[in-house]
């Protein structure tokens, strides 16, 4: 995440610093899918705030060019560090590379193999921009080296891991209080969250999911869902029993009801990890994920926009008997890793 890397970047042991400058594209624009985790994970507030707002991927990505290329003129930055596979990471690599500035790439290497994927083609072309690549699997140092990337690759570990464990004591100090506000037990419900637009913009794939998510709360297991903005219009008036519909919920109370949930059902690659970190199953209502290791150890696995799958494997989750790996995310100093490698690009 932004804020350990951050906070890594500022504690060197030699003493000296690398002064950053966060640029905030507006692609996330909402408060509460924006203001809410810069104040809750103590990320300093971005020097450049070029709301852009929302968009087709064309014009979104456009105007975040034309907004970025003045920014990195008058900022000089010796690189411009990018963070997953938004259009805002394309556009901030893409400006880069056009104005010969080194792109530092953080979750690099990650393949779903669905071109059809806005994300898919975003983190592919900026991997192939980019001179450090920050790859948080073995998997997606591979992924690389198949399409020909060996240089400048470098196997880091997950900077979600290392923040869940940097907040993890705080969470579980908030948790009970959490799950008595929205009223649920630990262990007795399902927590899920939907919002790519293969799922959302599909008329079939959306009814199916909704399906499934209700036929979930109606079998007696309730559903906690964080509704995204762009999807809550279509769910006004939605009212089934167990259904529990949230609005959008800052980085530590979702991380409390992740951490006590029975099962998760997202279509989120980042919640797909962190259930894993938190031992919850998850059900990934997608019909592949590129957090492949996921399903390899058997805690993670892929319902599509299937209802009947979707209610199967959510009722019959378990965590399984294996001990699962968590070394394969690294060991919480991931953040480290990365700015030990930035320093070879940046003067101290």
């Amino acid at each position: 995440m932004v804020s350990r890397a951050i906070a890594a970047l500022n504690a060197s042991g030699d003493g000296t610093r690398i002064e950053e400058r966060i640029v905030h594209t507006g692609q996330h624009y909402d408060p509460a899918m924006s203001d809410v985790f810069f104040q809750a994970l103590k990320i300093p507030s971005p020097a450049y705030h070029l709301g852009i707002g929302s968009g087709g991927h064309g014009a979104q990505t456009g105007r975040m060019l034309e907004a970025l290329e003045p920014v990195l003129e008058k900022e000089k930055p010796d690189v411009v560090l990018v963070y997953g596979d938004t259009n805002s990471t394309l556009a901030g690599a893409l400006c880069a590379a056009k104005l010969h500035i080194p792109v530092a790439h953080v979750e690099a290497g990650l393949r779903s193999f669905n071109r059809r994927m806005p994300e898919e083609i975003n983190r592919v072309m900026t991997d192939h921009l980019s001179s450090l690549l920050f790859a948080p699997t073995e998997a997606a140092v591979r992924n690389l080296k198949a399409e020909g990337i060996r240089e400048g690759v470098i196997r880091t570990g997950d900077v979600m891991y290392d923040a869940v464990l940097f907040f993890r004591e705080k969470v579980g100090q908030l948790a009970a209080g959490v799950l008595e506000r929205f009223g649920v037990k630990p262990g007795n419900y399902a927590f899920a969250t939907v919002h790519r637009a293969e799922n959302t913009d599909d008329p079939e794939r959306w009814a199916e999911i909704i399906q499934g998510l209700t036929a979930v709360a109606r079998s007696g297991l309730p559903v906690v869902w964080p509704v995204h903005p762009r999807t809550r219009e279509r769910l006004d008036g939605f009212d089934v029993p167990g259904l529990h519909l949230l609005d959008p919920l800052p980085y530590f109370e979702t991380q409390a009801l992740l951490m006590h949930a029975r099962v998760a059902l997202t279509d989120s690659g980042g919640l797909q990890k962190e259930a894993a970190f938190h031992k919850v199953p998850c059900v990934t209502l997608r019909d592949e994920t590129e957090w492949v290791e996921l399903i390899e150890h058997g805690v993670n696995q892929s319902a599509g926009a299937n209802a009947r799958q979707i209610v199967t494997l959510a009722l019959a989750a378990r965590w399984p008997s294996a001990e699962f790996p968590r070394e394969m995310y690294g060991d919480g100093g991931t953040s480290q890793i990365i700015v030990s490698r930035l320093r070879s690009y940046v003067p101290c």
